[in-house]
């Protein structure tokens, strides 16, 4: 190998070191944009499990187990909503989650929030878009990003969301996606996977109704933070995952999201 390359390869293999000193980024195991539909499709029921099963799946053991894991210890994670045109948001700001507290201060920022409304169908292109921006701009490294896509229909604006999928796994993201079942779409799962999801490990995971929405979002978790697949026989093909049932550790009185 010649000098030159050989100079190359390192630089190569140095820049997101460098990339992070210059930047003053603090390192994590993971950077994950939660990517949540908030559309008119979504009920009032379907808003507060969503909202509850996001808190309470990030302080389950097992989550905070695999975040323990990573060699940094610690990920980082966002709360962004999406509905019609022009309306995604990103709801709850980056934050590092390395352990328990810090675990519980998200969930509850989740709780806290309230519910978008915004007409006009689903904006999936315009959400991937805002999360992949989001991903790239953060105060944020991660040894992996992922971008989290849950909901219960099609993109439903012009711009093809293949696009903003393409150029989020060309930029190394992974798209992995959560879909809420309806009668009326059977194959919605089918469509995330060829239309949504993409990257290295990408999945899908389909909660078939609302009793097991937040062991769904439970099993995704766990196998993003692992960078694991559904048919990796280490997590989700375990005869005992998911372990228990999940439990909430904060108050819903008044819907106020106060920590018990």
């Amino acid at each position: 190998m010649s000098y030159r390359i050989l100079v190359g390869v390192v630089m190569l293999s140095l820049a997101p070191w460098i990339d992070a000193h210059a930047q003053k980024k603090t390192g994590v195991d993971l950077e994950l944009a939660f990517v949540v539909d908030a559309s008119g499709s979504i009920d009032d029921e379907e808003t507060r499990l969503q909202h509850q099963g996001y808190a309470d799946a990030l302080v389950h053991p097992r989550v905070l187990g695999a975040i323990s894991s990573g060699f940094l210890r610690s990920i980082a994670v966002s709360y962004i909503e999406f509905a019609g045109p022009g309306c995604t948001r990103i709801s709850v700001p980056w934050s590092r989650i390395d352990g328990v507290e810090a675990a519980k201060v998200f969930g509850a920022a989740i709780l806290a929030m309230d519910r978008m409304f915004c007409p006009g169908g689903n904006a999936i292109t315009e959400a991937v878009i805002v999360a992949t921006d989001a991903l790239q701009t953060n105060s944020f490294l991660g040894t992996r990003r992922v971008i989290d896509v849950s909901g219960d229909g099609p993109n439903t604006t012009f711009e093809p969301v293949e696009l903003a999928r393409n150029n989020a796994v060309a930029l190394g993201i992974t798209i992995n996606g959560l879909v809420i079942e309806r009668p009326s779409m059977p194959d919605l799962d089918d469509y995330y996977r060829q239309a949504i999801t993409g990257g290295p490990g990408s999945f899908v995971i389909k909660a078939e109704n609302r009793k097991v929405f937040a062991q769904a979002i439970l099993k995704k978790l766990v196998l993003e933070i692992a960078g694991r697949s559904p048919g990796d026989n280490k997590t989700a093909d375990r005869p005992d995952y998911p372990p228990a049932p999940v439990r909430s550790v904060f108050s819903t009185n008044s819907g106020s999201g106060r920590l018990r």
